[in-house]
């Protein structure tokens, strides 16, 4: 989509990056205040990058087929797809790759490290993956059919980080997955069931 077509967003760019950004400022604060164990890297940073690019695309390419078949998800994603595009469209590329950076670490701070880092600590692994994965799709509730991809994200984050010890793994993997995604949705709508205008 070119640049000179773009509608401006009610959301200014300062502001959109200042929330993903104060997400991960109260996920460090709540580490650093209630001293939870981070594991930052596990095997190492490269690594980390590496599998984390490898499993964003992964998760992506796995989410389109399954929403191929049909009543396989509870409704459809049409209407959320459509809002994120009129919101996704208001902002150039540079924003876009900033936001879902802000948001890949951002959330990661705040849901793997803090809340599922936390619940670890204080229950099991697997009451902190679930718990942890249902407050991120609860968050991200814009539909139940929404609410159902993003816990189901959250679940599959959660145990990557889990088996991995890599925060900077899932922070990667969110990212990505979130740029592959808003690249997708603009670059494709049609893929999302989203006519795009040719003019604004």
């Amino acid at each position: 989509m070119s640049l000179k077509k773009r509608r401006k967003s009610n959301v200014s760019p300062i502001a959109a990056l200042a929330f993903q950004g104060g997400i991960g400022v109260v996920g460090l604060l709540v580490i650093l205040i209630a001293d939870i164990p981070v594991q930052v890297s596990g095997a190492g940073l490269l690594p980390s990058i590496l599998y984390g690019f490898l499993g964003a695309l992964c998760t992506y390419g796995a989410l389109l087929l399954l929403a191929q078949v049909p009543g396989l998800l509870p409704g459809n994603l049409d209407q959320q797809m459509r809002s994120l595009h009129r919101f996704a469209s208001g902002y150039s590329w540079f924003v876009l790759f900033l936001l879902a950076v802000f948001a890949g670490v951002g959330e990661e701070l705040l849901f793997r490290g803090a809340v599922q880092g936390w619940l670890a600590a204080h229950t099991n692994t697997t009451t902190a993956v679930l718990v942890a994965s249902l407050v991120f799709g609860l968050v991200h509730y814009a539909s139940f059919t929404y609410f159902v991809v993003a816990t189901g994200l959250g679940c599959v984050l959660g145990l990557a980080y889990a088996l991995t010890d890599s925060l900077v793994l899932v922070m990667v993997w969110h990212s990505v997955y979130d740029m592959v995604a808003l690249f997708c949705l603009l670059r494709f709508p049609q893929w999302f069931g989203v006519r795009a205008k040719s003019k604004d």
